[in-house]
């Protein structure tokens, strides 16, 4: 394997990650719509406290064959996503990210990723550097691939409680990481001329400490929070200050993903806000302002219904929906038509 891959670009380069050191101080203020971010966590000064990170050398692997996926199922999948010549889904309880040249492939003719994960949740890529979250053992894993196989460069610890959702924002070349228990977001940035990454910053919401928030949605200089405490939160993308709340009604609280879609949004739910998953639903809104009042629409029933649905993405103008709960349809694709319900609905996995 080229030795430009896994950790060699450290030894040349002398590259240290450490973490940032804090420009401000306190997470609130007098103002009870308004919270400073957190710019690394107030104590966190040295690299092993911020999330301690491993570099690996894989040259002694370097001639080993890609590894077909042992399952012929899918256990629980959380993602689904195309990137350059792959499909990628994240098998969360299979403890495995898959991907495949083709979404048609029987599942075990997919290759595996990586199976070093604990209920991993999603995956995301600049197009060369792919990070993936180990959500049960705090962890994010960075990975690149070698025209081969895929081969882990970097593993960082302590990345807060949980992280559960990883997007990579092309608009200021940076991956975000949400730690979904802690109310942190750590933001990621390539080395210059390297296929490393570090820690640039960490922002963080104290109000969220404690709080079950699955995901995060990014559109221009916003970051949206979904609803974990009846809450929908818009902060500013680079200062982590909120913008505005969304009131949530209490069916709707325990919310999964926000997706943009023309005309409005659709909304996956997982439960109300007592954890109730007989509340997992779809709906369609036009606005977030709507939800407070019961203005939306739920969908679910164009896709059978009765289980929870997850993340959702889109791929080559289509539209991909995870589910589980329910066995025969874990993975949905569909279209949307002009009156903004879901059409050309099927099961792909």
């Amino acid at each position: 394997m080229q030795r430009y891959l896994a950790g060699f670009l450290f030894n040349l380069t002398g590259l240290i990650l450490t973490a940032v050191l804090l420009t401000g101080c306190g997470s609130s203020n007098s103002e009870p719509t308004h919270i400073e971010a957190d710019w690394s966590a107030e104590g966190l000064s040295t690299a092993e406290e911020a999330g301690d990170m491993t570099v690996i050398d894989g040259d002694d692997e370097s001639s080993a064959e890609p590894v077909h996926n042992p399952s012929t199922a899918l256990s629980v999948p959380t993602q689904i996503t195309r990137i350059g010549d792959f499909y990628f889904i994240v098998d969360c309880y299979n403890d495995q990210v898959i991907y495949s040249p083709t979404l048609d492939a029987p599942l075990n003719e997919w290759y595996v990723m990586t199976g070093d994960i604990n209920k991993g949740h999603t995956v995301a890529s600049d197009g060369e550097v792919y990070l993936t979250d180990d959500t049960e053992r705090h962890r994010i894993l960075a990975f690149v691939y070698d025209g081969n196989r895929f081969v882990n460069t970097q593993i960082f610890e302590n990345i807060g409680s949980r992280p559960h959702f990883i997007v990579y924002n092309e608009a200021d070349k940076s991956f975000y990481v949400w730690s979904s228990m802690t109310g942190q977001m750590y933001v990621f940035e390539r080395d210059p001329g390297t296929l490393a990454v570090h820690i640039s910053r960490i922002m963080t919401l104290d109000e969220l400490n404690g709080v079950y928030v699955r995901s995060f949605t990014i559109e221009g200089n916003s970051i949206y929070l979904v609803s974990g405490n009846s809450q929908v939160i818009e902060a500013g993308l680079t200062d982590f200050r909120i913008k505005k709340r969304f009131a949530v009604p209490d069916e709707l609280a325990g919310m999964i993903q926000i997706m943009p879609v023309p005309g409005g949004y659709y909304i996956t739910v997982s439960t109300d806000v007592h954890g109730n998953q007989d509340f997992a639903t779809i709906i369609y809104t036009e606005e977030l302002s709507d939800l407070e009042k019961g203005a939306y629409t739920d969908i679910y029933s164009f896709f059978v219904g009765g289980g929870t649905p997850y993340y959702m993405g889109s791929i080559d103008g289509r539209y991909y929906l995870t589910e589980h709960r329910l066995p025969g349809h874990s993975i949905w694709a569909f279209d949307i038509g002009e009156d903004h319900m879901p059409v050309n609905v099927e099961a792909v996995y």
